[in-house]
């Protein structure tokens, strides 16, 4: 009995010598990990081992998070080759190289494979995540026999070199799993092509999907979302031994990966541990813009309009009626073909997605003069550009191909030169001699034309106005009226059409009660027909009217050029005689105010339609923000003033009170406030100070009251007396925004995380203090994507004091005296 005890013990010993105890980070040539144990990094980050996946019988080795409780794989050994019992084994042969194999069947399925050799390895699992075989002594990364960041699935990890080993030929990329229960290869790589300037494809199958443009010096042209964050630092390393990108985490207590999901979407995950699960921080692909060549070549891709694509300025589509059925692939032509004589050079076109740059060259060292000369040079050459955009930009890419998978972006795209015609280049590009001619005759006499017909037309208007106007008079004081707006100042400055005042007295059949939509302050407004059956929304300035004349003027001047599908058309004006009159496409749907503060009508707006209201909104801000001639602050922005066309597709209306800013302008302080109770900022109604945050926080209010369907003013609940902000807010810190939304949107809804989102946004561009605020193009980007919000302070005026106004009211205050001069809008829809 003591010999067979004896015998346990020495064979347990032996156990003990070959095999892994849990909780040893490494592997030696002396030792095997079998199925059911495993090695655990010495920070206790990662542990490695066999595991299945969901309902799979299937066994894989493979390194997962240890301290995360779902225990997410981030490497697979086998992953087209899983075992199907549990007699798989992790072994370090004598000279360095890792295998699995079945003893059972005594088969080898995998195995590392270096070409090198060292008879004192050991295979250690790192806290970065990192399996690798070293010598016992050596700890340098250079110096690895072999590692499993070389060889990535679907996941990158910090400190992970993502792209090209130019000395070995190594490409380090990503590829996708076939479904969440098989990690075996799927249809989806993303994988950097070193050709012509560097940059990543994402493919499905041989299909390109998505390309992340060049590097340029602060993040791939393609991802303007690849910004400086308090989560993680990047870098992008181009030299003659290698090329990649990888990440470092700021903060060890933060865990964060990038993932090849099974769609094909390059994501970032950041671990929220108050949740157990992943937040989706970013994304590469953020719209239908992203995907390759959607627009053909020389098309530009554009989603802040409709359609999206469209060709570049001196381009035109290549199949007509293949493009405006929708069928953008054939792209754009030239107008004026190439031909290489002298003349010919390059057109500017700003804010770019740079084009594919896989046929590209470049270099580094030269300047963007130089690149042009060089460019020029060359009559394959189709354009040049900056490859370093810091520091007012350096080094050089040329293109010699036709452009491809360009788009637009409102605030992060870059400048590209693209060579042109010589009939198609702007005066810029004409001969030194004729530059003379211009400036030592031809301007000075242009001038002097400009000068005399100015102070003609100036002694013109003055003798209309002394003939046509008429004195008012207030007691024994005579005033003249203010009429600094005539046709021929019209003419001067606008391109929109001028209506006779007979043309609008028929299309509203004399200006009819029938005809009447609603009343303002500017005055009456009507529907109309015009003769070729366009309908039409009438806004005719009350003539007693001195605030509406300002408007009319105001409107007509700050938004005749304006073209997005987001906001209100202006299709003309009429200015005969004392009539002052603003022509508008009409909205059949009439205003937002209609449908979200009314009981029976809210029925016709799911979660989907005011969803797809918000973001329209939003975007119709970003174009007024940032992408039109002038950045435009709205000042009155409420759901009265968003009508609906007939698909519902919101459109912001009524530029009586918007301003204008120019050049770097980006603040101003007024002695007249102008807006509506409600949805005004702070530091405007207080101080005088408008911005675009002001608009910003309107937009926040009218998003919670899209979302809850209930008004900020005047908003009554039981238990408190804060405003519709307070209480979104007060919801929102207490996990309890859902409280917010009505039953019956989360009964016919499913998109409950759209819905939170939703909320989130809207409390953080009602911010107390401006500067807490996002800017419109972020707002768009956190309604769009996924990305992690930061969390809200405090709202400005998220209390009610007095509930007596409504909502509709219209202030104008005088900074230097404390009367409200109110004005009530009654106007329901044009």
């Amino acid at each position: 009995m003591d010999s067979i005890v004896m015998l346990v013990l020495v064979c347990s010993l032996l156990s003990s010598i070959f095999t892994i105890s849990k909780g040893l980070d490494t592997i030696s040539a002396t030792q095997s990990l079998k199925d059911g144990q495993t090695i655990v990094s010495a920070g206790g980050s990662f542990e490695l081992g066999f595991f299945s996946l969901g309902n799979s019988m299937n066994r894989y080795l493979g390194i997962w998070y240890k301290k995360i409780a779902d225990g997410t794989v981030v490497w697979v050994a086998n992953q087209d080759i899983p075992l199907n019992d549990t007699h798989g084994v992790l072994q370090l042969s004598g000279q360095g190289i890792l295998s699995i194999f079945n003893d059972a069947t005594n088969t080898t399925i995998w195995s590392s494979n270096s070409s090198k050799r060292e008879t004192k390895a050991v295979a250690q699992l790192l806290d970065s995540g990192n399996l690798v075989v070293r010598n016992q002594d050596g700890y340098e990364p250079e110096n690895y026999i072999w590692q499993s960041f070389d060889y990535p699935g679907n996941t990158l990890l910090p400190g992970m070199k993502y792209g090209v080993d130019l000395v070995t030929g190594l490409n380090r990329g990503l590829t996708s799993w076939k479904s969440d229960d098989d990690p075996s290869i799927g249809d989806n790589t993303n994988i950097l092509d070193p050709n012509g300037v560097p940059q990543f494809f994402l493919r499905k199958g041989s299909v390109i999907k998505f390309r992340s443009g060049p590097w340029n010096g602060l993040r791939f042209s393609g991802m303007p979302n690849l910004k400086p964050n308090p989560i993680y630092t990047y870098e992008f390393v181009c030299n003659e031994t290698e090329i990649y990108y990888t990440y470092k985490l700021i903060s060890s207590s933060v865990v964060s990966r990038l993932v090849l999901s099974l769609n094909g979407h390059l994501q970032r995950f950041t671990w929220i541990d108050r949740t157990k699960g992943w937040n989706l921080y970013l994304s590469a692909q953020m719209d239908d813009c992203d995907r390759y060549a959607t627009c053909g070549p020389y098309g530009t891709c554009n989603i802040n309009n409709s359609p999206a694509c469209g060709c570049l300025e001196g381009f035109v589509p290549k199949s007509p009626e293949d493009w405006d059925s929708g069928d953008w692939s054939h792209g754009c032509k030239r107008k004026n073909p190439l031909n290489c004589k002298y003349g010919e050079g390059f057109r500017l076109y700003s804010g770019i997605k740079l084009p594919d740059t896989s046929l590209s060259w470049y270099n580094v060292a030269m300047n963007l003069e130089e690149c042009e000369q060089e460019c020029l040079k060359n009559c394959s050459c189709t354009a040049y550009s900056n490859l370093d955009i810091r520091d007012g930009g350096s080094g050089c890419i040329h293109w010699f191909k036709e452009l491809i998978d360009i788009r637009q972006y409102a605030d992060s795209g870059q400048d590209i030169y693209i060579r042109m015609a010589a009939s198609e280049l702007a005066a810029a590009y004409r001969s030194s001699k004729g530059k003379r001619l211009i400036r030592t005759i031809i301007i000075p006499v242009v001038a002097l034309g400009v000068a005399l017909i100015s102070l003609y037309f100036l002694w013109h208007v003055w003798k209309k106005r002394q003939t046509r106007q008429p004195a008012i008079r207030e007691g024994n004081v005579v005033h003249n009226r203010e009429q600094d707006f005539t046709d021929e100042s019209y003419n001067e400055d606008l391109d929109l059409p001028l209506f006779g005042f007979d043309v609008i007295a028929e299309a509203t059949n004399n200006f009819s009660d029938d005809n009447k939509l609603g009343q303002g302050g500017f005055g009456p407004v009507y529907m109309g027909k015009l003769k070729d059956g366009q309908e039409i929304a009438v806004k005719r300035l009350s003539k007693n009217s001195r605030q509406g004349l300002d408007e009319f003027k105001n409107e007509v001047f700050c938004i005749a050029k304006l073209q997005h599908r987001n906001l209100v058309r202006l299709l003309g004006c009429s200015i005969e005689a004392e009539e002052r009159m603003l022509i508008y496409e009409y909205m059949p749907n009439k205003s937002l105010n209609f449908f979200i503060f009314d009981e029976k009508q809210s029925i016709l707006l799911d979660w989907p339609k005011r969803f797809q209201i918000i973001n329209g909104i939003a975007r119709g801000l970003l174009y007024l923000h940032e992408d039109s001639r002038l950045r435009i602050v709205h000042r009155d922005l409420k759901a009265s003033n968003v009508l609906l066309d007939h698909d519902m597709n919101p459109k912001i209306s009524d530029f009586g009170m918007a301003r204008g800013f120019g050049g770097d302008e980006t603040e101003a302080n007024t002695k007249r406030v102008v807006g509506t109770y409600g949805y005004m900022s702070p530091e405007y109604t207080i101080d005088g100070i408008f911005s675009l945050k002001s608009d910003v926080f309107s937009f926040g209010v009218l998003a919670l009251e899209i979302v809850s369907g209930k008004k900020n003013r005047g908003f009554r609940h039981a238990n408190h007396k804060l405003n519709l902000l307070g209480h979104a807010w007060m919801l929102h810190q207490e996990g309890k925004a859902l409280e917010l939304i009505s039953d019956r949107l989360l009964k016919d809804s499913y998109n409950i995380p759209q819905m939170l989102r939703s909320i989130h946004v809207a409390l953080l561009c009602v911010q107390s203090s401006p500067e807490d605020r996002p800017s419109m193009s972020n707002v768009v980007l956190m309604l769009s994507s996924d990305i992690a919000l930061p969390q809200p302070k405090e709202p400005g005026f998220f209390t009610e004091r007095n509930l007596i106004y409504s909502d509709t009211s219209t202030t104008k205050l005088e900074k230097s005296t404390t009367i409200n001069r109110l004005t009530i809008t009654m106007l329901e829809a044009r």
